[in-house]
């Protein structure tokens, strides 16, 4: 009947080997009624069991198979120009960028920043071996003001510095903002000493170029009689400041460009997290013999891992009971891994799942066939702080003879004080020409070492010379 046949598209739909099982019963028995051999009724059941699998036309399969012969041989005889192609295409969905850019790295292609005068709107091939970033795949700036940017370095050469590119363009469509979104992303780190020194140069660099327009469309001269077209040189007093600290640098990046592409925030903590991890995430095959094919979460060989990384996504679902399961993601550069938090886990930690934020998690690690990578079941989460609370001996201080003059002691009481009533000792390890000693605080003075005490000790005692201990 209508009804049966759709129960049985329903069946091989859900792919469930149990009610195939019993489709097939219903059919055979059904075919040997009509006459038909059951050896033949089996035959075709199996056909269409197998079919439902996955399967398509026969002149569809040559039209596929075309068409990765000829994918595989442009990936691997113009792998650079292949990749730029495919990021060009998908340039607008910045999780497909990102999945892709990681497929470079994997390549061995150096993915360059974007530069803005060298970038053309799609990502481009400036050299073997070289994927350089597409101006169009930056966020928060129109194809309009990008194109006519490149028009202008196309007519008129390369942009010499900051006040020359905000001169140069139409200012109606190259806003501040489209500015701001530029120097974020990196594209005009050629135009001055840093990010931070470009962002705070902007608003002189924006209204001296209006003032140079304005003069232009009315044919003024200025004072010195120089006409307009001979100022092309930025002004003498330009701003220069320190450059943003990583973690501003790489936010701003990923903000603009969906990922971080000059470097990882997790890179400052590589060789920490190796004091207390069991491994980077990309050694976790190895070190586990967990493989795929042994089954939809095989518990063999699985066990307790310790593992850190970047919460880089999360979804919540809820269980039939009402309850939550949480589904996050870790990145630590090397590899990613989904990590599954029940609702005891979160209601206990939720305040450090967030997304961007670095966190250990201790649990069961398994293959997950099904998601194609590993899984790990949280037990216990914590951030770095909590972790070097946990594992560390001491926070040690170097400081020389010299450094502990001029009120350098009231100084660093001033520092510790507000991040007391920690678990983590501080040791002051002295030293002199003639005698060295160490100096072990008293149990007061314990601190949580977090970044910002670990900032502040540096900025005090010196660089390399403030010490986690584990």
């Amino acid at each position: 009947s209508l009804g049966g046949a759709d129960l049985l598209r329903r069946a091989m739909g859900k792919k469930k080997p149990e009610e195939m099982a019993k489709q097939g019963e219903i059919f055979r028995k059904g075919a040997v009624e009509r006459g038909v051999d059951e050896s033949v009724a089996t035959y075709i059941f199996d056909l269409m069991e197998k079919f439902a699998g996955y399967g398509f036309n026969k002149s569809h399969s040559a039209a596929y198979a075309l068409l990765s012969y000829q994918t595989c041989w442009l990936k691997s005889h113009y792998p650079a120009e292949f990749m730029a192609a495919v990021l060009s295409a998908d340039m607008d969905n910045t999780d497909k960028v990102v999945i892709l850019i990681e497929d470079c790295h994997r390549m061995g292609l150096d993915v360059l920043p974007p530069d803005i005068n060298r970038s053309i709107y799609k990502f481009s091939v400036p050299n073997d071996g070289q994927v350089l970033y597409g101006l169009g795949a930056i966020k928060g700036v129109g194809q309009g003001a990008l194109e006519g940017i490149i028009e202008e370095r196309m007519q008129n050469g390369p942009f010499n510095d900051l006040y020359d590119f905000c001169r140069r363009v139409d200012g109606r469509k190259v806003n501040k903002r489209v500015m701001e979104s530029l120097i974020k992303a990196g594209a005009l780190d050629k135009l001055g000493p840093n990010r931070a020194s470009l962002m705070a140069r902007l608003q002189d660099a924006v209204q001296m170029a209006e003032q140079y327009q304005q003069n232009a469309r009315i044919g003024q001269d200025d004072l010195f009689g120089s006409s307009a077209d001979e100022q092309n040189i930025a002004p003498v007093d330009e701003i220069t400041v320190a450059e943003w600290d990583e973690e501003q640098r790489l936010s701003l990046e990923k903000e603009t460009l969906g990922l971080y592409l000059t470097g990882h925030p997790i890179e400052r903590y590589e060789k920490e997290l190796r004091k207390f991890t069991d491994c980077p995430l990309g050694e976790l095959a190895d070190l586990t013999g967990i493989t795929s094919g042994q089954g939809y979460m095989s518990q063999k060989n699985a066990k307790d891992y310790k593992l850190a990384g970047l919460m880089i996504g999360m979804r919540i679902r809820k269980t039939k009971t009402g309850g939550k399961i949480v589904s996050a993601v870790l990145d630590d550069r090397t590899a990613r891994i989904e990590v599954r938090i029940f609702e005891e886990q979160y209601e206990k930690y939720g305040y450090l799942i967030n997304k961007d934020k670095l966190i250990i998690v201790e649990g069961n690690v398994a293959y997950d066939d099904y998601f194609g990578g590993y899984r790990i079941t949280a037990k216990d989460i914590y951030d770095i702080t909590e972790a070097r609370q946990r594992y560390a001996q001491r926070l040690e201080i170097k400081l020389s003879e010299a450094k502990m003059a001029n009120g350098f002691v009231a100084e660093l009481s001033n520092v510790l004080k507000p991040f007391r009533e920690g678990d983590c000792p501080v040791w002051i390890s002295y030293m002199k020409n003639d005698a060295r000693a160490v100096l072990s605080l008293g149990e007061s003075w314990k601190v949580q070492p977090s970044d910002e005490l670990l900032t502040r000790l540096t900025a005090l005692a010196g660089e390399n010379q403030v010490n986690v201990i584990y």
